[in-house]
Protein backbone atom coordinates (compact mmCIF):
# COMPACT_ATOMS: atom_id res chain seq x y z
CA UNK A 1 0.00 0.00 0.00
CA UNK A 2 1.78 3.34 -1.33
CA UNK A 3 2.12 6.03 1.93
CA UNK A 4 -0.25 8.77 1.36
CA UNK A 5 1.27 12.21 2.81
CA UNK A 6 -1.56 14.55 4.23
CA UNK A 7 -2.52 18.13 3.47
CA UNK A 8 0.05 19.79 6.80
CA UNK A 9 2.85 17.41 6.51
CA UNK A 10 3.16 18.48 2.61
CA UNK A 11 2.58 21.88 3.58
CA UNK A 12 5.17 21.85 6.57
CA UNK A 13 7.96 20.60 4.37
CA UNK A 14 7.08 23.15 1.89
CA UNK A 15 7.09 26.06 4.40
CA UNK A 16 9.94 24.54 6.39
CA UNK A 17 12.81 27.43 7.18
CA UNK A 18 16.51 26.78 6.95
CA UNK A 19 18.07 28.15 9.74
CA UNK A 20 21.90 28.65 10.73
CA UNK A 21 22.97 30.03 14.42
CA UNK A 22 26.39 31.63 14.23
CA UNK A 23 28.10 32.21 17.64
CA UNK A 24 29.25 36.22 17.49
CA UNK A 25 30.93 35.59 21.34
CA UNK A 26 33.77 37.07 21.85
CA UNK A 27 36.03 40.35 20.81
CA UNK A 28 35.74 41.41 17.09
CA UNK A 29 38.97 40.47 15.46
CA UNK A 30 40.36 38.42 12.61
CA UNK A 31 38.46 34.82 14.74
CA UNK A 32 34.98 36.28 14.49
CA UNK A 33 35.46 37.18 11.01
CA UNK A 34 36.74 33.95 9.94
CA UNK A 35 33.55 32.06 11.95
CA UNK A 36 31.14 34.57 10.19
CA UNK A 37 32.39 33.94 6.71
CA UNK A 38 32.92 29.96 7.13
CA UNK A 39 29.12 30.41 8.33
CA UNK A 40 27.97 32.46 5.37
CA UNK A 41 29.42 30.56 2.63
CA UNK A 42 27.98 27.07 4.10
CA UNK A 43 24.82 28.44 4.52
CA UNK A 44 24.76 30.37 0.83
CA UNK A 45 25.80 26.30 -0.41
CA UNK A 46 23.03 24.93 1.48
CA UNK A 47 20.47 27.87 0.25
CA UNK A 48 19.68 28.61 4.01
CA UNK A 49 16.65 31.25 4.37
CA UNK A 50 17.71 32.98 7.96
CA UNK A 51 21.33 33.33 9.05
CA UNK A 52 20.98 34.07 13.24
CA UNK A 53 24.17 35.99 15.05
CA UNK A 54 24.39 35.04 18.72
CA UNK A 55 26.04 38.03 19.62
CA UNK A 56 27.74 38.61 22.94
CA UNK A 57 30.49 40.81 22.50
CA UNK A 58 32.26 43.74 24.24
CA UNK A 59 33.48 45.08 20.39
CA UNK A 60 36.52 45.50 18.63
CA UNK A 61 38.54 46.19 15.64
CA UNK A 62 36.94 48.70 13.05
CA UNK A 63 38.23 47.42 10.20
CA UNK A 64 37.44 43.40 10.96
CA UNK A 65 33.95 45.18 12.00
CA UNK A 66 33.41 46.89 8.11
CA UNK A 67 34.73 43.14 6.97
CA UNK A 68 32.16 41.38 8.69
CA UNK A 69 29.52 43.96 7.51
CA UNK A 70 30.64 43.48 3.94
CA UNK A 71 30.24 39.44 4.43
CA UNK A 72 27.20 40.07 5.83
CA UNK A 73 25.68 42.27 2.53
CA UNK A 74 26.71 38.56 0.52
CA UNK A 75 23.86 36.45 2.09
CA UNK A 76 20.57 36.67 0.10
CA UNK A 77 18.41 35.23 2.67
CA UNK A 78 17.58 37.04 6.40
CA UNK A 79 19.87 38.25 8.64
CA UNK A 80 19.41 38.76 12.17
CA UNK A 81 21.13 39.73 15.33
CA UNK A 82 20.03 38.44 18.87
CA UNK A 83 21.74 40.50 21.53
CA UNK A 84 22.71 38.10 23.80
CA UNK A 85 23.65 39.22 25.83
CA UNK A 86 25.54 42.55 24.67
CA UNK A 87 26.38 44.07 21.44
CA UNK A 88 28.74 46.87 22.62
CA UNK A 89 30.81 49.09 20.22
CA UNK A 90 31.23 47.28 17.23
CA UNK A 91 28.88 44.68 18.08
CA UNK A 92 25.94 47.51 17.82
CA UNK A 93 27.68 48.42 14.50
CA UNK A 94 27.55 44.59 13.19
CA UNK A 95 24.21 44.30 14.45
CA UNK A 96 23.17 47.51 12.40
CA UNK A 97 24.13 45.76 9.38
CA UNK A 98 21.34 42.90 9.60
CA UNK A 99 17.98 43.00 8.82
CA UNK A 100 16.16 42.55 12.17
CA UNK A 101 17.81 43.06 15.79
CA UNK A 102 16.16 41.09 18.72
CA UNK A 103 17.23 40.76 22.41
CA UNK A 104 17.71 38.76 25.37
CA UNK A 105 15.62 40.06 28.36
CA UNK A 106 19.08 41.27 29.83
CA UNK A 107 20.40 42.81 26.81
CA UNK A 108 21.99 45.96 26.16
CA UNK A 109 23.11 47.50 23.30
CA UNK A 110 25.44 50.78 22.41
CA UNK A 111 28.41 52.74 23.56
CA UNK A 112 29.95 53.04 19.99
CA UNK A 113 32.26 55.46 19.82
CA UNK A 114 35.64 54.93 18.22
CA UNK A 115 38.60 54.47 20.87
CA UNK A 116 42.27 53.83 19.84
CA UNK A 117 43.50 50.02 20.01
CA UNK A 118 44.98 50.60 23.55
CA UNK A 119 41.31 52.22 24.52
CA UNK A 120 42.79 55.84 24.88
CA UNK A 121 41.27 59.07 23.04
CA UNK A 122 41.90 59.84 19.83
CA UNK A 123 43.24 63.18 18.47
CA UNK A 124 39.81 65.64 18.11
CA UNK A 125 40.02 65.88 14.17
CA UNK A 126 40.62 62.55 13.62
CA UNK A 127 37.66 61.36 15.63
CA UNK A 128 35.26 63.80 14.20
CA UNK A 129 36.83 62.21 10.62
CA UNK A 130 35.91 58.55 11.42
CA UNK A 131 32.43 59.57 13.85
CA UNK A 132 31.19 61.60 10.39
CA UNK A 133 32.79 58.23 8.06
CA UNK A 134 31.07 56.07 10.78
CA UNK A 135 28.04 57.35 10.77
CA UNK A 136 27.27 57.96 7.21
CA UNK A 137 27.79 54.22 6.81
CA UNK A 138 25.36 53.33 9.28
CA UNK A 139 22.68 55.62 7.45
CA UNK A 140 23.72 53.66 4.20
CA UNK A 141 22.96 50.19 6.14
CA UNK A 142 19.91 51.65 7.86
CA UNK A 143 17.73 52.82 5.16
CA UNK A 144 14.21 52.14 5.75
CA UNK A 145 14.68 50.94 8.79
CA UNK A 146 12.74 53.21 10.96
CA UNK A 147 15.01 55.07 13.78
CA UNK A 148 17.82 52.50 13.22
CA UNK A 149 20.37 55.27 11.95
CA UNK A 150 19.72 57.86 14.31
CA UNK A 151 20.26 55.39 16.96
CA UNK A 152 23.21 54.08 16.37
CA UNK A 153 24.90 57.46 15.04
CA UNK A 154 23.92 58.42 18.68
CA UNK A 155 26.12 55.71 20.45
CA UNK A 156 28.89 56.79 18.31
CA UNK A 157 29.04 60.75 18.31
CA UNK A 158 29.25 62.21 21.79
CA UNK A 159 28.56 65.83 20.45
CA UNK A 160 25.15 65.53 19.23
CA UNK A 161 21.41 65.29 20.88
CA UNK A 162 19.18 62.63 19.49
CA UNK A 163 15.15 63.41 20.08
CA UNK A 164 12.27 62.46 18.60
CA UNK A 165 9.56 64.67 18.68
CA UNK A 166 9.37 66.55 22.05
CA UNK A 167 11.33 63.59 23.75
CA UNK A 168 15.19 63.68 23.72
CA UNK A 169 16.43 60.33 23.87
CA UNK A 170 20.07 61.23 23.86
CA UNK A 171 21.38 64.85 25.16
CA UNK A 172 24.82 66.18 23.77
CA UNK A 173 27.81 65.04 25.85
CA UNK A 174 26.79 61.50 26.19
CA UNK A 175 26.58 58.03 24.27
CA UNK A 176 23.54 56.37 23.81
CA UNK A 177 23.38 52.96 25.28
CA UNK A 178 19.90 51.30 25.35
CA UNK A 179 18.64 47.87 27.47
CA UNK A 180 16.54 45.65 25.86
CA UNK A 181 13.32 47.40 27.22
CA UNK A 182 14.41 50.46 26.00
CA UNK A 183 15.14 49.03 22.53
CA UNK A 184 11.75 47.80 21.86
CA UNK A 185 10.04 50.89 22.77
CA UNK A 186 7.79 53.03 20.22
CA UNK A 187 7.79 56.44 19.22
CA UNK A 188 6.31 58.90 16.57
CA UNK A 189 3.49 58.66 14.43
CA UNK A 190 3.08 55.93 13.03
CA UNK A 191 4.77 54.70 16.40
CA UNK A 192 8.28 52.36 15.49
CA UNK A 193 10.42 51.01 17.84
CA UNK A 194 13.37 52.46 18.70
CA UNK A 195 16.29 50.20 17.46
CA UNK A 196 14.60 46.15 18.79
CA UNK A 197 11.88 44.35 16.77
CA UNK A 198 11.24 42.24 20.18
CA UNK A 199 12.55 40.65 23.11
CA UNK A 200 12.71 36.91 23.11
CA UNK A 201 13.55 34.88 26.36
CA UNK A 202 15.70 32.09 24.53
CA UNK A 203 17.14 31.19 21.10
CA UNK A 204 14.08 28.56 20.92
CA UNK A 205 11.36 31.47 21.17
CA UNK A 206 13.19 33.93 18.89
CA UNK A 207 13.09 31.16 16.39
CA UNK A 208 9.47 30.78 16.77
CA UNK A 209 8.60 34.64 16.12
CA UNK A 210 10.56 34.15 13.35
CA UNK A 211 9.08 31.18 11.04
CA UNK A 212 6.51 30.07 13.36
CA UNK A 213 7.06 26.92 16.12
CA UNK A 214 7.93 23.78 13.65
CA UNK A 215 8.19 25.39 10.55
CA UNK A 216 12.21 25.78 10.79
CA UNK A 217 14.93 23.57 11.14
CA UNK A 218 17.83 24.82 12.31
CA UNK A 219 21.91 24.11 12.48
CA UNK A 220 24.31 25.57 14.97
CA UNK A 221 27.93 26.21 14.11
CA UNK A 222 30.20 24.73 15.90
CA UNK A 223 33.57 26.33 16.80
CA UNK A 224 35.83 23.59 17.27
CA UNK A 225 39.58 23.91 19.10
CA UNK A 226 41.34 23.07 16.04
CA UNK A 227 39.66 25.82 14.28
CA UNK A 228 40.56 28.14 16.94
CA UNK A 229 44.39 26.74 16.50
CA UNK A 230 43.85 27.68 12.60
CA UNK A 231 42.58 31.08 13.55
CA UNK A 232 45.60 31.62 14.93
CA UNK A 233 47.86 30.06 12.75
CA UNK A 234 46.46 32.45 9.60
CA UNK A 235 47.39 35.81 11.51
CA UNK A 236 51.32 34.62 11.35
CA UNK A 237 50.50 33.08 8.04
CA UNK A 238 53.19 35.54 6.62
CA UNK A 239 56.23 34.58 9.47
CA UNK A 240 55.41 30.39 8.69
CA UNK A 241 55.80 31.04 4.68
CA UNK A 242 58.82 32.91 5.41
CA UNK A 243 60.25 29.91 7.63
CA UNK A 244 59.29 27.54 5.48
CA UNK A 245 60.72 29.02 2.15
CA UNK A 246 64.23 29.23 3.80
CA UNK A 247 63.83 25.52 5.21
CA UNK A 248 63.07 24.82 1.39
CA UNK A 249 66.55 27.32 0.05
CA UNK A 250 69.17 25.50 3.05
CA UNK A 251 67.61 21.67 1.59
CA UNK A 252 68.48 23.26 -2.03
CA UNK A 253 72.32 23.97 -0.72
CA UNK A 254 72.98 20.64 1.45
CA UNK A 255 72.72 17.24 -0.19
CA UNK A 256 70.01 15.10 0.05
CA UNK A 257 66.49 15.05 1.21
CA UNK A 258 65.87 15.82 4.48
CA UNK A 259 64.58 17.53 7.81
CA UNK A 260 65.21 20.83 6.05
CA UNK A 261 62.71 19.92 3.12
CA UNK A 262 60.12 18.28 5.19
CA UNK A 263 59.87 20.97 7.49
CA UNK A 264 59.53 23.65 5.03
CA UNK A 265 57.21 21.50 2.74
CA UNK A 266 55.45 21.24 6.66
CA UNK A 267 55.36 24.90 7.40
CA UNK A 268 53.40 25.59 3.77
CA UNK A 269 51.07 22.87 4.03
CA UNK A 270 50.32 24.38 7.31
CA UNK A 271 49.32 28.25 6.01
CA UNK A 272 47.01 26.48 3.37
CA UNK A 273 45.16 24.66 6.38
CA UNK A 274 44.65 27.21 7.90
CA UNK A 275 43.02 29.25 5.54
CA UNK A 276 40.78 26.16 4.51
CA UNK A 277 39.48 25.69 8.35
CA UNK A 278 39.19 29.74 8.45
CA UNK A 279 36.99 28.62 5.30
CA UNK A 280 38.76 31.47 3.14
CA UNK A 281 39.26 28.59 -0.03
CA UNK A 282 38.14 26.00 -1.42
CA UNK A 283 40.10 22.96 -2.71
CA UNK A 284 41.41 24.34 -5.88
CA UNK A 285 44.30 26.52 -4.81
CA UNK A 286 45.79 23.66 -3.18
CA UNK A 287 45.83 21.44 -6.37
CA UNK A 288 47.63 24.12 -8.27
CA UNK A 289 49.91 24.18 -5.29
CA UNK A 290 50.83 19.85 -5.57
CA UNK A 291 51.28 20.63 -9.72
CA UNK A 292 53.58 23.76 -8.61
CA UNK A 293 55.60 20.90 -6.37
CA UNK A 294 55.31 18.40 -9.20
CA UNK A 295 56.67 20.45 -11.78
CA UNK A 296 59.73 21.50 -9.57
CA UNK A 297 60.28 17.92 -8.69
CA UNK A 298 60.95 17.34 -12.19
CA UNK A 299 63.22 20.49 -12.82
CA UNK A 300 65.32 19.13 -9.60
CA UNK A 301 65.57 15.30 -10.46
CA UNK A 302 64.51 14.68 -14.05
CA UNK A 303 65.52 17.69 -15.83
CA UNK A 304 68.11 19.73 -14.11
CA UNK A 305 69.01 23.17 -15.60
CA UNK A 306 65.91 23.07 -17.51
CA UNK A 307 64.27 26.34 -15.68
CA UNK A 308 61.02 26.42 -17.19
CA UNK A 309 59.79 23.44 -14.86
CA UNK A 310 61.59 24.98 -12.18
CA UNK A 311 59.86 28.77 -12.81
CA UNK A 312 56.27 27.30 -13.46
CA UNK A 313 56.42 25.46 -10.80
CA UNK A 314 57.21 27.98 -8.32
CA UNK A 315 54.35 30.83 -10.18
CA UNK A 316 51.61 28.41 -9.34
CA UNK A 317 53.13 27.67 -5.65
CA UNK A 318 53.10 31.90 -4.94
CA UNK A 319 50.19 32.09 -7.25
CA UNK A 320 48.08 29.77 -5.09
CA UNK A 321 49.52 30.77 -1.73
CA UNK A 322 47.33 33.93 -2.97
CA UNK A 323 44.49 31.88 -4.07
CA UNK A 324 43.91 30.56 -0.91
CA UNK A 325 43.96 33.91 0.84
CA UNK A 326 41.33 35.59 -1.19
CA UNK A 327 38.08 36.08 0.03
CA UNK A 328 35.67 34.32 -2.72
CA UNK A 329 32.51 33.36 -2.36
CA UNK A 330 30.18 30.59 -3.67
CA UNK A 331 27.87 31.81 -6.29
CA UNK A 332 30.08 34.69 -7.46
CA UNK A 333 32.31 35.46 -10.41
CA UNK A 334 35.70 35.83 -9.50
CA UNK A 335 36.56 39.49 -9.24
CA UNK A 336 40.29 40.14 -9.76
CA UNK A 337 40.29 43.59 -8.06
CA UNK A 338 42.82 44.75 -6.02
CA UNK A 339 40.14 44.26 -3.00
CA UNK A 340 40.20 41.19 -2.94
CA UNK A 341 43.71 40.02 -4.02
CA UNK A 342 45.79 42.72 -2.73
CA UNK A 343 46.12 41.58 1.11
CA UNK A 344 47.16 38.09 0.03
CA UNK A 345 49.63 39.70 -2.39
CA UNK A 346 51.01 41.23 0.69
CA UNK A 347 51.32 38.62 2.91
CA UNK A 348 53.13 36.34 0.34
CA UNK A 349 55.14 39.21 -0.47
CA UNK A 350 56.21 39.82 3.19
CA UNK A 351 56.75 36.19 3.56
CA UNK A 352 59.15 35.66 0.57
CA UNK A 353 60.93 38.95 1.51
CA UNK A 354 61.36 37.67 5.06
CA UNK A 355 62.86 33.77 3.40
CA UNK A 356 65.40 36.26 1.07
CA UNK A 357 66.54 38.24 3.93
CA UNK A 358 66.61 35.04 6.24
CA UNK A 359 68.54 32.82 3.35
CA UNK A 360 70.94 35.57 2.64
CA UNK A 361 71.84 35.73 6.08
CA UNK A 362 72.73 32.30 7.07
CA UNK A 363 74.01 31.70 3.16
CA UNK A 364 77.88 31.55 4.27
CA UNK A 365 77.35 29.18 6.58
CA UNK A 366 75.73 26.67 3.91
CA UNK A 367 77.78 24.24 2.44
CA UNK A 368 77.97 24.79 -1.64
CA UNK A 369 76.15 22.70 -4.32
CA UNK A 370 73.23 20.37 -3.16
CA UNK A 371 69.82 20.73 -4.96
CA UNK A 372 70.27 24.42 -5.25
CA UNK A 373 73.64 23.88 -7.21
CA UNK A 374 71.64 21.98 -10.30
CA UNK A 375 69.92 24.94 -10.78
CA UNK A 376 72.67 27.61 -10.16
CA UNK A 377 76.03 25.90 -9.92
CA UNK A 378 78.27 28.50 -8.42
CA UNK A 379 80.64 26.12 -6.98
CA UNK A 380 84.63 26.91 -7.33
CA UNK A 381 87.48 25.05 -6.93
CA UNK A 382 90.04 26.19 -3.42
CA UNK A 383 91.83 29.03 -5.09
CA UNK A 384 90.57 28.44 -8.63
CA UNK A 385 88.25 31.36 -10.07
CA UNK A 386 84.89 30.32 -11.71
CA UNK A 387 85.06 29.68 -14.98
CA UNK A 388 82.37 28.44 -18.30
CA UNK A 389 82.94 24.31 -18.23
CA UNK A 390 84.26 23.12 -21.76
CA UNK A 391 81.99 21.96 -24.76
CA UNK A 392 82.54 18.30 -25.34
CA UNK A 393 83.26 17.06 -28.74
CA UNK A 394 86.12 19.16 -29.78
CA UNK A 395 88.60 17.35 -31.26
CA UNK A 396 90.80 16.74 -28.52
CA UNK A 397 87.99 15.81 -26.48
CA UNK A 398 86.89 12.86 -28.55
CA UNK A 399 88.39 10.49 -26.50
CA UNK A 400 87.06 11.00 -23.27
CA UNK A 401 85.01 8.10 -22.88
CA UNK A 402 86.53 5.77 -20.31
CA UNK A 403 88.99 8.87 -18.52
CA UNK A 404 88.49 8.83 -14.64
CA UNK A 405 88.23 12.14 -13.01
CA UNK A 406 86.29 13.34 -9.97
CA UNK A 407 83.24 15.45 -9.24
CA UNK A 408 84.29 19.07 -8.46
CA UNK A 409 80.36 19.50 -7.16
CA UNK A 410 77.87 17.17 -5.64
CA UNK A 411 75.53 15.36 -8.55
CA UNK A 412 72.27 15.21 -7.85
CA UNK A 413 72.29 13.77 -10.31
CA UNK A 414 73.63 16.37 -12.49
CA UNK A 415 76.87 18.88 -11.28
CA UNK A 416 80.43 19.46 -12.50
CA UNK A 417 83.63 17.14 -12.95
CA UNK A 418 86.84 17.41 -13.95
CA UNK A 419 88.73 15.61 -16.01
CA UNK A 420 92.14 15.41 -17.67
CA UNK A 421 92.77 18.90 -15.94
CA UNK A 422 88.96 20.16 -17.33
CA UNK A 423 85.89 20.71 -15.74
CA UNK A 424 82.81 19.92 -17.35
CA UNK A 425 79.11 19.36 -16.96
CA UNK A 426 78.34 15.84 -16.07
CA UNK A 427 75.19 13.48 -14.98
CA UNK A 428 74.91 10.19 -13.47
CA UNK A 429 72.55 7.77 -14.90
CA UNK A 430 71.46 6.90 -11.64
CA UNK A 431 71.79 8.00 -7.95
CA UNK A 432 73.86 10.73 -6.46
CA UNK A 433 77.39 11.52 -5.58
CA UNK A 434 79.52 13.68 -3.48
CA UNK A 435 81.57 16.52 -4.44
CA UNK A 436 85.24 14.54 -4.53
CA UNK A 437 83.78 11.63 -5.85
CA UNK A 438 85.82 9.73 -8.02
CA UNK A 439 84.00 8.94 -11.51
CA UNK A 440 84.78 7.54 -14.86
CA UNK A 441 83.21 8.57 -18.16
CA UNK A 442 80.84 6.33 -20.15
CA UNK A 443 79.72 8.29 -22.22
CA UNK A 444 80.10 11.97 -24.15
CA UNK A 445 76.90 13.81 -24.86
CA UNK A 446 78.32 16.61 -27.04
CA UNK A 447 76.75 18.89 -24.83
CA UNK A 448 77.63 17.36 -21.22
CA UNK A 449 79.13 14.12 -20.28
CA UNK A 450 77.72 10.89 -18.50
CA UNK A 451 79.30 9.73 -15.67
CA UNK A 452 79.44 6.58 -13.59
CA UNK A 453 80.59 6.60 -9.66
CA UNK A 454 84.17 3.94 -9.03
CA UNK A 455 83.65 2.53 -5.96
Amino acid sequence: MPLVADDAMVSRLQTSAKVVVIPIRAQIAKPELFILRRGLKEAIEQNVDTIVLDMETPGGALDVTFEMLKALEKFPGKTVTYVNSEAISAGALIAAGTDEIYFAPGGLIGAAAPVSASGSEIDPMMREKIVSYLKARVRSISEGKGYRGDVISAMIDLDSEFKIGDKIIKEKGELLSLTATEAVKSFGEPAFPLLGNGIATDMDDLLNKLHGAGNYSVRNLQVTWSEQVAQYLTSIAPILMGIGLVLLFIEFKTPGFGMFGVGGLAMLAVVFLSQFVAGLSGHEPMLFFLLGVVLLALEIFFFPGVMVLGLAGGTLMLGSLIWSMADLWPNEPISFSGEVFVGPLYSVLAGVLLAVVLFLAILRYLPRGGLWGKMVLDTALAGVPDFTPSLCGTPSEADLVGLTGHAVTPLFPSGQVEIAGSRYEARLEMGSAAAGARVRVVKNNRMSLTVEVLS
